[in-house]
């Protein structure tokens, strides 16, 4: 696309109708830069952005963008509106908050003002996350049940079953090298079985998540997973997240919006104390998955943090560390940090929401990782 402007800049002709309503939308959020550009060339008069500090402008707008671009490109422009004009004060508005197009990335933005919100929009706000986390669920919910009941399954069979608890399609496959022509039947010198029909717990998983500003993306897709994986019953699950502090949020886990309205963006980060906290809840540490969510930059104490992994590794705990759980790929992170969990066997990579199912159910069975060729370390 080529913008145009003042005395037909950059396009050769002038703009009307549609393309000059477009263009105006555009160049009220980025026409600061675009003029910079020009005045280092001499082209032209000044063009500056045009929202300023009017929460009618800036409805005004949202609806203008909403109009002529696609909901994609939208969600986009809103967050650079956030960025580069100073937008968070007017989102606390009730009015401001039903025009946005909603997603991830909003609901990071109201989480992190969450405290700073009047009574007066917070129901909106609410409105606003659950209408995002209703469609993340919707999204993942399904797969992640099938991926994971599919694991815990597996994991259950065991070796020597009782006649009633033979998986005998596993074991027929299994045994097919054994196939005796003249009698037609196979030999099956390894039985392979499920494990007995149980209601009770086959796993117990920790999800303990970082929640400085730069996670708050993986902060809303860890909070709709733990919900999933919350709901089922063969999985106990605990959701933990933290800065300086660490909050235990499991009791919120049926509801992920009061989760994420449990969090609070932003602050330090003592990774140490929350895996502290984490180790003091694992009762069966073989059955244990622990899921680390965090770009590493540890405020505490390092070395306590490497031996607590260490720990919780040789007790026989499934141990996985993620840099992120959302879209983007890896933030910033600690290398150093990541590469000191790698030599402990808990290699460190960014994730995203397809993926994770799938982390989880290699974690379960006690698998290696799906760990993508892009992965940090």
């Amino acid at each position: 696309m080529v913008l145009g402007g003042g005395g037909a800049d950059g396009t050769g002709c002038e703009l009307g109708g549609r393309d000059a309503a477009m263009d105006a939308a555009l160049q009220a959020l980025y026409g600061g830069a675009g003029d910079k550009e020009g005045r280092r060339q001499g082209q032209g008069r000044e063009r500056t952005a045009g929202l300023g500090g009017s929460a009618p402008a800036v409805a005004r707008w949202l609806g203008d963008i909403r109009t002529y671009f696609p909901s994609s490109v939208v969600q986009v422009m809103q967050r650079d509106a956030i960025d580069r004009l100073g937008l968070s004060a007017l989102l606390l508005e009730p009015e401001m908050l039903e025009a946005v197009e909603a997603d991830v990335h909003l609901v990071g933005t109201l989480l992190s003002l969450n405290k700073a919100m009047p009574e007066t929009t917070k129901e909106t706000a609410r409105a606003v996350v659950r209408k995002v986390v209703e469609e993340l669920e919707k999204r993942l919910s399904t797969r992640t049940r099938a991926t994971l009941t599919g694991a815990l399954d597996r994991s259950a069979r065991v070796s020597r079953p009782r006649h009633h608890d033979i998986d005998w399609n596993r074991t027929i496959a299994a045994n097919l090298k054994n196939y005796l022509p003249e009698y037609r039947t196979v030999v099956p010198e390894r039985l392979i079985g499920y494990g007995r029909a149980s209601q009770s717990v086959k796993k117990e998983v920790i999800l303990c998540i970082d929640q400085s500003g730069s996670m708050a993306a993986s902060v809303v897709y860890a909070s709709v997973f733990g919900a999933v994986l919350g709901s089922m019953r063969s999985l106990n699950t605990r959701l933990v997240v933290f800065d300086t502090n660490v909050v235990d949020l499991t009791e919120q886990l049926d509801d992920p919006v009061d989760v994420l309205f449990g969090t609070q963006l932003g602050g330090g980060t003592d990774i140490n104390r929350a895996l502290a906290y984490c180790q003091s809840q694992i009762s069966r540490p073989a059955e244990t998955v622990v899921v680390l969510i965090s770009d590493l930059y540890e405020g505490g104490i390092r070395d306590e943090m490497l031996k607590r992994v260490a720990a919780m590794k040789a007790s026989g705990v499934q141990f996985v560390t993620l840099l992120a759980l959302s879209d983007e790929g890896a933030p910033a992170y600690d290398r150093e940090h990541a590469a000191a969990l790698a030599a402990l066997g808990a290699p460190a990579f960014a994730c995203t929401p397809d993926l994770f199912p799938e982390v989880m159910a290699a974690a379960i069975e006690k698998r290696p990782l799906p760990i993508p060729d892009t992965a940090a370390a």
